[in-house]
């Protein structure tokens, strides 16, 4: 069952609440906010508003205060805003909308216009979020794209360096994929990937950064990771991928690890290491972990 958009709704005024809630509560999740503060905290917390309707006339910090204050955290900068609210003026409007608010609704409202309004947001809202989600993943598989791997691979490449932190990178090829696909068709080497990719998931800390580069390769970036540590972790792996038997097929994957030293000046040169353990793991035989 598709899950319902969530909508937050911020009035000080209870009845106001009542009635817009009223309006939309069969076709949305219904967060409310009394003030301005509260607004700001509940559209950083888990359901995260899809849509915020919110009033101008508020104590202690009003409307346009409160959207200045979204815009700037990062998160809630790119949840559409409609102002709801009695200020009709033209330049009321104008103002609201120059703050970066999609709509503006003046009061009272028309129940008819208020779901048009809410359902056209609401809709922008979900396909640019679908935008973006297919932009950084790959779609088969559900991890991150080789694009985004580089992007976020230079980013952290370059705040490890700086802090002189720990960083590895574990390079994955399943072993002979190629006979997979050849012998038990696409749509099974497909499965054996989104499973191998599933594992990856499941087996992720928070601040792992896992991508598919390529065929049957995989990425996984280890923050705050020894080498050590990223072989011990993908032994783990490794025994996990041998147990799977998607479809009923063997499969097992090799693996070659490199960690951030003072020789590496790029996400590509630490690449490049993992690369060369993982040639060395496939000529050593497959189905093993060599570290660069």
């Amino acid at each position: 069952m598709k899950e319902k958009a969530v909508v937050l709704i911020v009035d000080d005024v209870a009845s106001n609440v009542q009635i817009l809630a009223e309006v939309l509560k069969d076709e949305y999740h219904i967060k409310v906010a009394v003030d301005g503060r509260s607004a700001i905290e509940l559209s950083t917390k888990k359901p995260y508003p899809d849509l915020i309707l919110l009033d101008v006339n508020m104590p202690d910090m009003d409307g346009y205060d409160v959207l200045r204050e979204l815009k700037r955290c990062v998160g809630s900068d790119s949840v559409p805003v409609i102002f709801v609210t009695g200020n009709d003026t033209e330049e009321d409007e104008e103002k609201g909308l120059l703050l970066g608010a999609v709509d503006y609704i003046k009061k009272p409202i028309h129940p008819a216009i208020v779901k048009a309004r809410v359902r056209t947001q609401v809709t922008l809202k979900k396909q640019r979020d679908e935008l973006i989600y297919n932009a950084v993943h790959d779609q088969l598989t559900g991890l991150y794209n080789r694009n985004h791997l580089v992007l976020e691979g230079e980013r952290k490449f370059s705040r490890a360096f700086r802090k002189n932190d720990k960083l590895s990178v574990m390079m994955i090829d399943i072993d002979h994929f190629k006979i997979v696909n050849d012998t038990h068709g696409h749509l099974t080497g497909d499965l054996v990937l989104k499973e191998v990719a599933s594992l990856l998931i499941q087996d992720n800390r928070t601040e792992d950064f896992s991508a598919r580069f390529g065929g049957e390769e995989f990425i996984v970036v280890l923050d705050g990771c020894s080498k050590e540590d990223a072989k011990e972790k993908a032994e783990t792996l490794r025994k996990k991928i041998e147990e799977l038997n998607p479809a009923d097929i063997k499969v097992t994957a090799s693996f070659g690890i490199s960690e951030l030293n003072k020789e590496h000046n790029s996400f590509e040169s630490l690449l490049r290491a993992a690369d060369s353990a993982l040639y060395s793991a496939k000529s050593s035989g497959r189905n093993c972990v060599v570290v660069a």
